[in-house]
């Protein structure tokens, strides 16, 4: 499970659509269902570092800061 997420892809017209329902505003579009999934993940990987650098905002330096990973 670890860095998987679920993309949903839909067509409007002739655009491919993307959305993760895990990460709220997390969008993307592309002529091609390849270049809308590939949009999504960019917005994933964007949301994800600002969400990441916005936490870590104000913790205090003596604060403990451990990596871990999610399987």
């Amino acid at each position: 499970m670890r860095n998987e997420f679920t993309a949903i892809i839909e067509r409007d017209g002739d655009w491919h659509i993307a959305y993760c329902p895990e990460i709220p505003g997390a969008n993307g579009q592309g002529a091609t269902k390849d270049e809308a999934r590939d949009s999504l993940v960019d917005a994933i990987a964007l949301i994800l570092e600002d969400r990441r650098e916005d936490g870590l905002r104000g913790v205090s330096t003596d604060a403990i800061r451990e990596t871990i990973t999610v399987t």
